[in-house]
C-alpha cells in the first residue's frame, strides 16, 4: 500500500510539473499580430490557430491525469490505518487513586528557618505614596 501511495504521488508530480510546462509553452490565441489591428480571423469560434492542437490536447490529457491521481490520493489517505497517536497527550499515563490508609496525608515537620538580622530587614516607610517630596 506504501509503494503504490508513493507511486500514484510521483505520477501526480509529474503530471502537474508537464502541465506547467505545456501552458507555459502555449501561444496565446490572441496574442497575434493581426488580433490587434482587428483581423476577422481571431474573432472566429476556435480562434486563429483552429479549434485544438497538439499542446492543447496533450495539456488535456495531463489535466486528467492529475486529477485522477489526486483522487486516487485522497481515497488512499482515507482508507490508511493510522498506528501512530494523535499527539502528546494519547502516553499520559491517568494516575490511580489511592484508598485506604495510604489515603490519609502526613504532615512533615518544616525545617527551622534561619533568622536574618533585624538590621538588614528592609525600613517600612510612614508616609503614603502620594506625599512623596520633589
Amino acid at each position: 500500500m506504501n509503494m503504490m501511495f508513493n507511486l500514484v504521488v510521483v505520477v501526480q508530480v509529474i503530471s502537474a510539473l508537464s502541465i506547467i510546462a505545456l501552458v507555459l509553452l502555449q501561444h496565446g490565441k490572441g496574442a497575434d499580430m493581426g488580433a490587434a489591428f482587428g483581423s476577422g480571423a481571431s474573432g472566429s469560434l476556435f480562434g486563429a490557430t483552429g479549434s485544438s492542437n497538439f499542446m492543447s490536447k496533450s495539456t488535456g490529457v495531463a489535466a486528467a491525469i492529475f486529477f485522477g491521481a489526486t483522487l486516487a490520493l485522497s481515497l488512499m489517505a482515507n482508507q490508511r490505518a493510522t498506528t501512530v497517536g494523535g499527539g502528546v497527550m494519547d502516553k499520559v499515563v491517568k494516575p490511580v487513586p489511592v484508598t485506604g490508609a495510604g489515603a490519609i496525608p502526613t504532615t512533615v515537620p518544616a525545617a527551622p528557618a534561619a533568622s536574618a538580622p533585624a538590621a538588614a530587614a528592609a525600613p517600612v516607610a510612614s508616609t503614603p505614596a502620594g506625599a512623596i517630596p520633589k
